[in-house]
């Protein structure tokens, strides 16, 4: 079951990206991830950044989505990427939802950190809110799954940036929520994504 876990917090390589845009909103809303966040598997339309937009079209809360997320990516690729996508799309608000990769390849925890730490800070500089989204690492990874674990909180309180607990939350345990690769969440599994960024998103739409 533990690895089952690892994996389904985990993504594989491959690349994916998602723009959902609405030429008529005011406002750009970012999603800044990886696989999980790309819909890997499922129709464009069912992934959670197209709930989102569809959600936030639902309330009459005026912001377009675009969806820059990458199968694969690394926060060192993301931090490569970011500067250029702030520019082009001069979001007001930015889901960072990277770091998965980082932990598959057991790549060093300060280096997740100083990425993670380098993007909010280039979103904030631009005078755009952020939001982080948190992941998990099973207990059989041993010291390295908490301090992973602990990360995403600390550089969230560190920026004063807003802050997801776990995407998968409500998911990673339940096997039929995912693809047969076993890896991917499915599409029934998308509106429980979405209800979790949700609950760190909705507050900064109100601002």
């Amino acid at each position: 079951m533990f690895r089952s876990f690892a994996l389904r917090c985990l993504l594989v390589a491959g690349s994916l990206l998602l723009p959902l845009t609405d030429a008529l909103a005011a406002r750009t809303l970012l999603v800044f991830g990886d696989s999980l966040s790309a819909g890997y598997g499922i129709p464009r339309e069912s992934a959670w950044p197209s709930l989102l937009a569809a959600r936030l079209d639902e309330k009459k809360i005026d912001y377009s989505v675009v969806n820059a997320s990458i199968s694969g990516e690394t926060t060192s690729g993301g931090r490569t990427r970011l500067g250029d996508l702030l520019k082009k799309h001069a979001p007001e608000i930015v889901i960072i939802a990277l770091g998965s990769n980082d932990g598959l390849r057991g790549l060093p925890i300060a280096t997740l950190r100083g990425n993670l730490l380098a993007m909010t800070e280039m979103v904030q500089k631009r005078k755009a809110r952020v939001l982080i989204v948190g992941q998990r690492l099973p207990p059989n990874y041993g010291p390295y799954a908490e301090q992973f674990r602990q990360v995403f909180a600390e550089v969230a309180t560190a920026r004063k940036a807003a802050l997801v607990d776990f995407l998968l939350d409500g998911v990673a345990l339940t096997p039929e929520l995912f693809q047969p690769d076993n890896l991917h969440p499915t599409a029934a599994a998308q509106p429980r994504l979405l209800d979790n960024v949700w609950r760190g998103l909705e507050p900064l739409l109100k601002k």
